[in-house]
């Protein structure tokens, strides 16, 4: 562990158990050609990407100087966002976390939503929209969590995107990496289109009508889990905004975060909200 003062976000001795195996085997699958083994720690690239995930902070110039450099950090994020390493510490968590819970690896049942996030100045065009129904420019962030809150899969997509194809998206990313999967939970947003796509996985989607004499928010039985993630997720300020240029940044993002609060679960620790600050 580095001698330099901690940071809240910096992932504890018992958290770090939890993580190293995959970085140590990451490492060992992509040695360096002239042999050098790097000259910043592993543990201290994961704490200034759990850093920047949940300070918000750019890249360039703002990352601590305590810290490693910006693009040493960089590297390794977009190298590990592209060959999935991300999603496979996330998983690894999940899988931990519901066996603590005394749950099967992979869930049964999932509860599938979408949330629209305002877009930065300087995101592309091409990869933003506008929501016409919540009226928010920018991009559709849309989860499938299990019945813990878990992020099972994650797809970020326009705004402008309609719920059918975050639907089907998640569907498809659901089944592409289990099979266990019998039953999932939408709002009516998603229409027939998502309940047919479903069939073809042996899937059931149902579709959970809002009861119409209701009046303002009414958690749903089930559904409500997957409001509380949403909520979780604006804890990480990088999050809260649609910062990130390339939607597959965005997503890895949402891994980065739950990698976050899985290990703090799985170890009993707490971290304050900024919220309070």
């Amino acid at each position: 562990m580095s001698d330099r003062k901690p940071y809240s976000s910096d992932v504890s001795d018992e958290q770090w158990v939890l993580v190293e195996p995959v970085i140590t085997a990451w490492k060992a699958a992509h040695p360096s050609v002239s042999g050098h083994q790097g000259r910043y720690a592993m543990r201290e690239i994961v704490n200034a990407i759990l850093y920047q995930n949940r300070s918000g902070y750019q890249w360039e110039d703002l990352l601590p100087h305590d810290l490693p450099p910006a693009g040493a950090v960089k590297y390794y994020f977009y190298k590990w966002r592209d060959d999935g390493t991300d999603q496979t510490i996330h998983d690894l968590m999940r899988w931990q976390l519901r066996e603590k819970k005394r749950r099967l690896a992979d869930p049964s049942l999932i509860v599938m939503d979408t949330q629209s996030i305002r877009a930065s100045v300087g995101v592309p065009a091409a990869t933003t929209g506008k929501d016409a129904a919540k009226r928010v420019p920018g991009r559709k962030r849309c989860l499938a969590v299990d019945v813990l809150g878990l992020v099972v899969e994650a797809v970020v997509l326009p705004a402008s995107a309609h719920d059918n194809a975050t639907g089907i998206s998640l569907l498809d990313g659901v089944a592409a990496q289990m099979d266990t999967v019998k039953k999932a939970l939408a709002d009516q947003g998603f229409k027939k289109a998502v309940v047919d796509h479903g069939k073809n996985y042996g899937i059931d989607v149902e579709i959970v009508e809002r009861n119409p004499a209701d009046k303002g928010f009414v958690p749903q039985a089930k559904r409500w889990i997957v409001e509380q993630t949403n909520g979780i997720l604006m804890f990480y300020r990088r999050l809260v905004r649609g910062y990130e240029h390339r939607p597959a940044t965005s997503r890895s993002r949402v891994f980065w975060a739950m990698t976050s609060v899985m290990a703090r679960r799985l170890t009993g620790a707490t971290l304050s909200s900024w919220r309070a600050a």
